[in-house]
């Protein structure tokens, strides 16, 4: 890890980050997002401008202010002058509908929304009268087109920048970001991410990539999850330029590779089988990418896209929660592996009461960090699920592993009942209650199948109430327009009932054993599925 990264404890936040890099690197280039292009200079002053914005709309330190849009300088805008100001911005998900977004503004306490035009008609089927939401930012579109109001909250267009707001003292423990992850036994949680976390997410995903002041750094991920909002604070880190794609396309990757000199990509799981069935064309080879990130990609499909591609891709394992913890090298003697602990963290792999198990005997990976606030410090209004996530002082992935002899560690399968899609974290029990809102459904659940893209999708196992007659397609058309576009079940069975215990829980490991019946309707037929995020 490079010496000049590694900064003072109470410089790791991000108004130091920001007036480190503008001292530093000046007027070199450093980022193009739809609709701007920054210099490394530029990224303090529009933090602080648009924090001046914020000020003048009302928001304070310790407030929270909520961000639906996709990847566009509105977001990094919004998401940095929070942290410029002390505020904390809450990401959204583009692909919540109504029901999800009224959950995450009622349960964030955010008072602000800043909205992408196009998504603005989903708080229509949003009761916001439980929120704190004052005002809603909508970014794009016609305001002659937008209402006045929207339950609570005045409508504004996007404003301009104000006048420039100097930073505010915060801390590294300070909350920089709460950013919602899947529930398995009930609702998302909101993650607490301090500062401080969000630098070690650019330090340790910058070294396991040997990111240089040379490199043109490139996602298409979105930048409501960590995977791509730290990508920016690697550039930021390193000093080097960095490229956020509106959206992945399997036919215009490699151009867009190409159009933008990227040296380093961003891939998840299934994205990569998804281009290996492209027909190879000339554009694979005519880059300059060196390396990538690919987490969940299984081994030969990562051995034939550096065959056909030149590229490597690394594995690792990280979550909101933690932080870049276990990763493979270059030079690391073997595929096929989650990789090796990185400095700066410790993982046991422990039984069901949390005592450490030897080498070779799979069990749940716990993790903790050496370094102050380098994980979340919790779920924000939810200290109960933080006691229990954090017991016995190591944070519980709900992942179970098993680590080799060599010190590797490798996936088994998940503990929690929580389904991962596209790149996704999809919580079973909001899918399972969309569909038990159905009046035909008596009972029902979800469970993970694996997919020919090497991830999850989603199997709903469903229970028709005496009487009542219902197609699955006709379920599939209910749930989709009220979950995200990835959480609407693949495959939906309807069964005479469910496996349940002798208490009458459902035993939900039997589903999965099972996998996909025979005859199962499948939404996918045909391939219309087969997309990435």
């Amino acid at each position: 890890m490079k010496t000049e990264w590694l900064l003072a404890p109470a410089q790791r936040t991000l108004p130091a980050l920001l007036q480190r890099q503008a001292r530093l690197f000046g007027a070199r280039p450093f980022l193009a997002v739809p609709g701007a292009e920054w210099t490394h200079s530029d990224a303090a002053d529009v933090a602080a401008r648009r924090a001046g914005a914020l000020s003048a709309a009302g928001v304070t330190q310790g407030d929270r202010v909520a961000v639906m849009c996709s990847n566009r300088a509105e977001f990094l805008e919004t998401v940095l002058a929070c942290g410029w100001m002390g505020a904390a911005s809450v990401p959204v998900n583009s692909a919540c509908m109504g029901p999800q977004i009224q959950y995450l503004l009622a349960d964030s306490g955010a008072r602000l929304l800043v909205i992408e035009a196009a998504f603005l008609e989903r708080l229509q089927t949003a009761d916001l009268a439980a929120s704190a939401l004052e005002s809603i930012w909508v970014v794009g579109g016609d305001a002659s087109a937008w209402p006045a109001t929207i339950g609570p909250a005045r409508v504004h267009a996007w404003p301009a920048a104000g006048a420039a707001l100097p930073p505010a003292a915060v801390q590294p423990s300070d909350t920089f970001a709460i950013l919602y992850t899947s529930g398995t036994t009930g609702p998302s949680k909101g993650v607490l991410c301090p500062h401080a976390q969000y630098y070690w997410w650019g330090v340790n995903s910058a070294d396991v990539l040997g990111v240089r002041e040379d490199d043109v750094l490139c996602t298409t991920l979105p930048l409501f999850h960590i995977n791509a909002l730290n990508t920016f604070a690697q550039a930021a880190i390193a000093g080097c330029r960095v490229h956020f794609l509106e959206r992945f396309s399997a036919s215009g990757f490699w151009p867009a590779m190409g159009r933008t000199g990227a040296t380093v990509v961003y891939l998840l799981g299934a994205m990569v089988p998804i281009l290996l069935a492209q027909p190879a064309g000339p554009g694979e080879r005519d880059h300059h990418v060196r390396i990538g990130l690919g987490p969940g990609v299984p081994e030969a499909a990562g051995a034939a896209f550096r065959e056909r591609t030149g590229v490597l891709l690394l594995e690792g394992y990280g979550s909101t929660e933690t932080n870049f913890v276990i990763a493979t090298a270059p030079d690391s003697p073997r595929r096929g592996v989650m990789g090796w602990l990185r400095p700066g963290f410790e993982a046991r792999v422990v039984d069901d009461a949390d005592n450490p198990l030897p080498a070779g005997e799979a069990g749940e990976l716990v993790l903790r960090a050496s370094e102050a606030f380098a994980f979340a410090s919790g779920y924000f209004g939810q200290p109960e699920k933080t006691v229990e996530a954090w017991r016995n002082l190591w944070f519980h992935t709900g992942d179970r592993v098993v680590r080799d002899a060599d010190g590797a560690f490798r996936f088994v399968d998940r503990i929690k009942d929580a389904i991962r899609r596209r790149g996704e974290n999809i919580s079973s029990w909001e899918v399972e209650q969309v569909l038990m809102a159905h009046p035909a459904v008596a009972s029902v659940a979800v469970v993970p199948v694996r997919s020919e893209l090497a991830e999850d999708e989603v199997l709903a196992a469903v229970v028709l109430r005496e009487g009542e007659r219902v197609t699955p397609a006709e379920l599939a058309t209910f749930c989709t327009a009220r979950l995200p576009r990835f959480a609407v079940p693949r495959f939906i069975a309807l069964l005479p009932e469910l496996p349940r215990t002798e208490n009458g829980k459902v035993q939900k490991y039997k589903l999965r054993e099972r996998g996909v019946p025979a005859g199962c309707w499948d939404r996918s037929a045909g391939g219309t599925e087969r997309r990435a995020p």
